[in-house]
């Protein structure tokens, strides 16, 4: 039995929740993938799939192999990938996704030095701050800031940034600084509209989660927007370092409650698969891991 094409098998069955719509995708017949199963089952000692004639569900070893099994597909598919695209001139449209505020920041600087490096790669670069389809929209790839990680795509964590809670000196001389969260309700604050929840949370010294329902004074779907309110000393923001790291470096904004922390997010490639990635798209990932494989611009000393 070839186990690594049995193993494609169980996952493409698992997918479908079908062994036709699994032959279909396979390119095989029905049979085969019912054999396959049924090797592999015979293989292990156990059974990984509950078929009726109306519905089929996993097994407990079921579940364990599936997960396992995508894992081991993944790193396949990367390996085979890296070979093949280290003899392929990276070359072609490269249509790439990214934050707004993020894209202007600290991507747009690195493009003169990739276009150098890869003059036959043409980019064609969309700052958007809503989490789009990748495939559905026709982007080859991402750079996606989130705490959560994707459902249906492959990331690769490029960097890190911390989440503040801040407000201009001068708004903080007329109104006071906030002791506790709780404090917060008592402060004008402006909300960035992508955030699904009306709720600031913030864990203290002892990790003892702080929840408060914030009576918001302004939203916006742009962080721009909200650090220019703040620095214009009208309220508290909740925005990531790399958007305020230099002004709090210059004083310009100040910390609120400096004693409870805030979930850090993730800056990722995001990519629909690492089956069959374009040479283009490797080396646009690679070149940005390197670019922020040190302290990243927004957490250096000024």
């Amino acid at each position: 039995m070839d186990r690594l094409r049995a193993l494609e098998v169980f996952v493409e069955v698992v997918r479908k929740e079908s062994f036709a719509r699994a032959a279909e995708a396979l390119d095989t017949s029905p049979a085969n993938v019912t054999r396959y199963i049924s090797d592999l089952e015979a293989h292990l000692h156990t059974r990984l799939l509950n078929r009726s004639s109306r519905r089929m569900s996993l097994t407990s070893s079921g579940e364990a192999l599936f997960e396992r099994a995508k894992s081991i597909l993944d790193e396949v598919a990367e390996a085979e990938a890296i070979v093949s695209s280290a003899t392929m001139q990276p070359r072609g449209l490269l249509r790439i996704n990214a934050p707004l505020s993020f894209g202007v920041q600290h991507l747009a600087p690195l493009w003169p030095r990739f276009m150098e490096r890869y003059p036959d790669v043409q980019l064609e670069v969309a700052l958007i701050d809503r989490v789009v389809d990748i495939v559905e929209e026709g982007y080859d790839m991402a750079v996606r800031i989130s705490r959560a990680g994707p459902t249906s795509n492959v990331a690769r964590k490029l960097a890190s940034s911390r989440n503040m809670l801040c407000a201009a000196p001068a708004y903080l001389a007329r109104r006071g600084m906030p002791a506790t969260p709780a404090d917060l309700l008592k402060h004008n604050c402006i909300a960035y509209s992508y955030h699904a929840s009306d709720e600031w949370q913030l864990l203290d010294l002892e990790q003892k989660l702080h929840t408060v329902k914030i009576p918001f004074m302004m939203r916006t779907n742009n962080g721009d927007t909200a650090r220019a309110v703040a620095l214009g000393g009208q309220g508290i923001i909740w925005q990531p370092t790399f958007l305020i790291g230099a002004d709090l470096r210059a004083g310009r904004l100040v910390q609120v409650l400096p004693d409870y922390h805030l979930p850090d997010i993730d800056i990722q490639a995001v990519y629909p698969s690492r089956r069959h990635l374009s040479a283009k798209v490797r080396v646009m990932i690679d070149f940005l891991a390197e670019a922020f494989k040190e302290t990243p611009p927004w957490e250096r000393p000024a």
